[in-house]
């Protein structure tokens, strides 16, 4: 799109320029609005589950109900307790819904169809999401009270507890893809075995159970039933959300599903092939890349929902044993045994 504003005669800085804002509201709008639609896709599936209807009002099989709930919030008053830190307590909400946003950067949507191809993409996701701390911890000191602030000890422990075992799983991709670049990433779960057709990491038995591991900390780290302990309601009342109202209770909101919507994405492009179709037959490549994606995103939030559903919630010692005693040894146990693996088929012992 540069080129194309280039020819037209502006000069290659106002070109890099136009062409870039116009990919980051390509991303975003259509981000905003399936925030809105899978906040109603989710609902759905709960009631669906506990046989109820759901929304099923305001609009045509109740596809408005976001929108109206989005236009509620937005007539509300914003309230700010008199002993609040006014400035970070509205800081917060900022923060996290921008860093929800920001992580869409790197994320390829077909090949060769991603705002900014770098070389480090992965770490720039781990080094962008890791940010989102920052704005619940925040909005729980700055709140002056004290559900909110356990609710922001307990996520800055979540978070930092399931990102670590993250890190490593993360490193067995690396390893085995030969690259940070999400693309590349993409690119090399092309035909993993050369007797079987398959697109996927998720596909190899020595990765499969780090895909398990990732979706599972995905779940906790965006504080997915059943390790929303930051905001369990019968505990906490709504952990660190609690005195917020209006459009900054909303900012939490988008947020938190915008993060899922990226977990559901990463889940698809780490381990799952990404753009690429599930097999390696060209007919299916027929079929535009993005929609490969947004199907493999679709299946895993339901499988979020699902989960949220059915499964209860954990007690905070379980929490932190699975990520401490399970998850994070097992990560680690995998990384030496992708590297031992890929040294004798890759590199060869050395006679």
């Amino acid at each position: 799109m540069t080129a194309l504003f280039t020819h037209w005669g502006l000069e290659y800085g106002w070109a890099w320029f136009i062409a870039t804002i116009i990919g980051i509201l390509v991303i975003a709008l259509p981000l905003m609005l399936a925030v809105a639609m899978i906040i109603y896709v989710d609902r759905k599936i709960w009631a669906a589950m506990a046989l109820r209807r759901g929304p099923n009002v305001v609009g045509p099989l109740g596809l408005l109900q976001s929108f109206a709930d989005g236009l509620k919030v937005f007539l509300q008053e914003t309230i700010i307790p008199a002993a609040a830190n006014r400035g970070l307590f509205l800081a917060a909400p900022i923060i996290t819904f921008t860093v929800a946003l920001i992580v869409w950067a790197v994320v390829p949507f077909q090949a060769g169809v991603v705002l900014s191809n770098i070389n480090v993409g992965l770490l720039y996701v781990l080094a962008a999401s890791s940010i989102g701390v920052y704005g619940v911890i925040i909005s729980g000191w700055s709140s002056n009270s004290k559900y909110p602030f356990y609710s922001a000890l307990r996520a800055a422990a979540q978070m930092v507890s399931y990102e670590v075992a993250i890190g490593f799983v993360l490193i067995s991709v690396v390893l085995w893809s030969g690259t940070f670049n999400l693309s590349g990433i993409v690119e090399a779960q092309k035909s993993i075995y050369p007797f079987l057709p398959v697109n996927g990491f998720g596909f190899n038995i020595l990765l499969f159970p780090m895909a398990v591991v990732f979706f599972i900390s995905a779940l906790a780290e965006t504080a997915r039933t059943p390790f929303d302990l930051t905001e369990a309601e019968s505990e906490l009342v709504a952990g660190y959300q609690t005195e917020y109202s209006s459009m900054s209770f909303a900012l939490f909101w988008l947020g938190e599903y915008a993060n899922v919507i990226l977990m559901c994405a990463l889940n698809a492009i780490l381990f799952w092939g990404g753009y690429l179709p599930p097999f390696d037959w060209a007919p299916l490549y027929l079929v535009p890349g993005i929609i490969w994606l947004l199907a493999k995103m679709a299946f895993f939030f339901f499988v979020f929902s699902w989960v949220k559903a059915t499964v209860p919630r954990y007690r905070y010692d379980q929490l932190m044993r699975l990520g401490w005693k399970i998850f994070l040894p097992l990560s680690l146990i995998w990384v030496f045994l992708v590297s031992g693996f890929l040294m004798l088929t890759r590199v060869g012992v050395p006679s």
